[in-house]
């Protein structure tokens, strides 16, 4: 298949035609890189083989067209080079977490810190991407291309490309009613196909980002006021404290067999045993579940076109600060007051770019003594984010063993990255009943109140997944089912007229997610608006009498 003879003995480095090194590299990046992408198309058409052998072909001759595009002089190496490198580092990911490369995990990368993307780069990583990406790429670097003229070459590359398209068109439409049906059920399917949806993603991406830099928000709730001051005349205080890729299936206060909530089963808090998330990375939760928008409404270009919550309580004169742990607020906090605390390199809490979350509770003390009024606090924690769980948690809370000590899940047990991800779990335990604590301390001049949830879950090897940021579609309940619970003062209890019991049994029955965190909060703070809806407001038919919020709306 080469383009032109070549005669012995003048070159030292072997010769091959460009169309064939295209052909040889679209072999090895079909077979080599794409382990999870055949393995679930082998299963999903386990019932159709003649359908699966023409899906087969027809995906080999897609590839083999994509990469003879780039079947031209001074372009063929680089563009090669590069299909190979995406595809060893996405196969990485696909094969070792189960991990798809969407946009939206690509936009969870992008916003990731050097610390946490460091804990990804193991020595297993490392080799792999070594011997499936560095190794071939030296090989294609060191072969010598022969062109043809470049009118023959066009031709020729035409020609080949359009048997390819014809193949595939023959291969599609014979089969078009078994591909549309595993296609419809199977939507995870081509999303796994590497280097194309990786590549393709990232374009997207990167093509929204810059939209986004443009975009201006527009006012939400700039009618926002407070209503029905506190009776005791103390400044009403709420802490959020977003978690981090905890789960619920791990909390001991959902009846998790372990006990990994030990405090906070002491402090009287109410447990939402059945919430979703908005989604399961962070880039897309922590913007939906502040935004006015329910996960179904919700986009990416909704949330930067729109005001959040903390604005709608902005405008109702409530004072708003965000300490952040975690990789950012992407974009929640563009007009209020924000810290990031790792930067701090606090010797007491921070390594190597990281802090554990008692950085956050050490700096409750200082912010609630410039409390002056009506405020919320909003901490942000790096909680349970993996691979790295050990680094989560100081010894002191290393109560399941044995743990894994490392980032590379392969060196380490099922059991073990367990025990692991508990202790984190036990330490956001410890962490929130410290905020919680920290405002009875202060019962006599504040009237306070805590909100904790996680962003979204963990998956920890079920089915073969870890992590997180799998499609929401697909998604399984590990990476959905999030935790949830309130802490009311005594004292706000009684002065709001919330029914503690009442509370307590519609958490047990009833069904929650992200999307009752906007009004829930204006509802615990007493602040009335036109986009406060009651129907979302957990706390609105627990309160006796009926909240003025209800009434108004």
């Amino acid at each position: 298949m080469n383009d032109n003879n070549i005669q012995p003995g003048r070159q030292v480095r072997p010769a091959i035609g460009s169309v064939t090194l295209c052909f040889i590299t679209t072999l090895y990046i079909l077979l080599v890189t794409n382990q999870t992408f055949w393995t679930k198309a082998y299963g999903y058409f386990i019932a159709e083989q003649t359908a699966f052998a023409a899906f087969v072909i027809g995906i080999s001759v897609t590839v083999m067209a994509l990469l003879t595009l780039f079947s031209a002089k001074y372009v063929t190496k680089p563009a090669l080079i590069f299909f190979v490198l995406v595809a060893s580092v996405s196969s990485w990911f696909n094969d070792q977490f189960g991990v798809i490369i969407d946009k939206e995990m690509i936009r969870n990368a992008a916003v990731s810190t050097g610390a946490e993307a460091g804990h990804l780069i193991t020595l297993r990583f490392a080799t792999h991407v070594l011997l499936t990406g560095i190794l071939p790429s030296l090989a294609i670097a060191w072969v010598r291309i022969v062109h043809r003229p470049i009118v023959k070459k066009l031709l020729y590359n035409t020609a080949v490309i359009l048997a390819c398209v014809a193949i595939f068109v023959v291969a599609g439409t014979s089969f078009y009613r078994t591909f549309a049906g595993i296609g419809r059920v199977h939507r995870d399917l081509v999303d796994t196909l590497n280097p194309v949806m990786p590549i393709a993603n990232a374009v997207r991406y990167a093509v929204d980002s810059r939209k986004d830099s443009s975009i201006v928000a527009q006012p939400l709730g700039t009618d926002a006021h407070r209503v029905g001051a506190a009776d005791n005349g103390k400044p009403r205080v709420t802490i959020i404290v977003a978690g981090e890729t905890a789960r619920a299936q791990d909390f001991s206060l959902g009846g998790y067999g372990r006990m990994t909530n030990p405090e906070l089963a002491k402090q009287n808090v109410v447990y939402f045993p059945n919430t979703s998330s908005c989604g399961t990375a962070t880039a897309t939760s922590i913007p939906c579940l502040f935004s006015v928008f329910a996960r179904a409404q919700y986009t990416h270009l909704k949330g930067l076109e729109t005001q959040n919550l903390l604005d709608v309580l902005t405008h109702a004169k409530v004072d708003v600060t965000w300490l952040d742990n975690d990789t950012g607020s992407y974009h929640v906090t563009d007009r209020v007051s924000y810290a990031y605390l790792p930067t701090s390199a606090d010797p007491r809490f921070c390594k190597d770019g990281e802090c554990l979350d008692a950085i956050l509770v050490d700096k409750v003390d200082n912010w609630l003594d410039h409390v002056k009024g009506d405020s919320v606090l909003v901490l942000h924690q790096l909680g349970s984010h993996g691979p790295a769980y050990f680094q989560r948690y100081p010894d002191e809370y290393r109560r399941f063993t044995p743990d894994c000590r490392a980032n590379d899940f392969g060196s380490c047990t099922p059991e073990e990255i367990t025990n692991a991800y508990d202790n984190t779990i036990l330490y956001t335990d410890h962490i929130v009943s410290a905020v919680i604590d920290k405002l009875k301390q202060r019962s006599s001049s504040l009237s306070g109140a805590v909100l904790y949830f996680s962003d979204h879950g963990e998956s920890l090897g079920e089915n073969g997944i870890y992590l997180h940021g799998t499609p929401y579609i697909i998604a399984p309940e590990q990476q959905t089912h999030v935790p949830l619970l309130v802490w009311l003062a005594d004292d706000l209890a009684k002065t709001g007229g919330y029914d503690m019991a009442c509370l307590a049994k519609r958490a047990a029955d009833g069904t929650y997610s992200h999307d009752n965190i906007f009004h829930s909060v204006l509802g615990l703070m007493d602040v009335a608006t036109a986009v406060y809806d009651p129907s979302l407001d957990v706390f609105a038919e627990c309160r006796r009498p009926p909240n003025k919020l209800a009434q108004l709306n």
